[in-house]
């Protein structure tokens, strides 16, 4: 990876008042922060403007980055299962995430998935934000600590608020949300569990959480 410092951020790549479509384009040509150097491309969205439910990951992982789209990989695999089980139809659900390029370290010929910093959370909000207008949700699900972050603009414990219904006005930090956030365990996280009733009680937790977030959304 690069060592060339975070810049400022992506507000001059955002195209205010713009639609979905529009922003999915635009995203090709950012250069807010030094990642889009090394991934194969911009990983922005799924989902229509009018989704009650928008849930929000960390970054792509090393197929989301190949093949262009989040959530496509086992992570993805096993959130749909869980938007299945929590009764959400698919076209009820934007798919984004807090930083819209792969953060990774090359080993050999792998590449290893990287936490994003703060500095590439702070330098993607934008999009983030215009997204949120485009779509206009009524409740937004920030998948594990990352984008958390990125949501709330504060670092937060997920045990500590996982699963409760954070009015705008109490969710604290700079959230500019101004609809309810709920932070819930991001699905990557159930797929490092090794005991199967452990992942399947865990699996079970994310599936109740989505279900609160729904009902939060109406």
């Amino acid at each position: 990876m690069t060592d060339e410092p975070v810049r400022p951020g992506a507000e001059e790549w955002v195209p205010q008042g713009a639609d979905v479509a529009a922003l999915r384009r635009a995203a090709h040509e950012c250069r807010g922060c030094e990642l889009w150097r090394d991934a194969t491309q911009v990983v922005f969205s799924s989902g229509r403007a009018g989704a009650p439910i928008m849930l929000v990951g960390e970054q792509p992982g090393d197929r989301e980055d190949l093949d262009g789209k989040p959530f496509v990989g086992p992570a993805g695999r096993l959130l749909a299962d869980a938007v299945d089980a929590a009764g959400i139809r698919r076209d009820q659900v934007y798919v984004t995430n807090a930083v819209k390029h792969f953060r990774f370290e090359r080993r050999g010929t792998r590449r290893i998935h990287e936490k994003p910093t703060v500095a590439h959370i702070v330098a993607c909000r934008p999009w983030l934000e215009a997204e949120f207008e485009a779509v206009g949700p009524g409740v937004v699900v920030a998948l594990g600590a990352t984008a958390a972050r990125s949501v709330l603009g504060r670092t937060v414990r997920i045990g500590e608020v996982r699963g409760r219904v954070l009015p705008p006005d109490v969710a604290g930090g700079t959230s500019v949300f101004p609809v309810p956030v709920l932070v819930t365990t991001h699905p990557s996280a159930l797929l490092r569990i090794e005991d199967a009733a452990d992942r399947r009680a865990a699996f079970d937790a994310l599936v109740d959480d989505l279900r609160t977030a729904a009902d939060a959304a109406r």
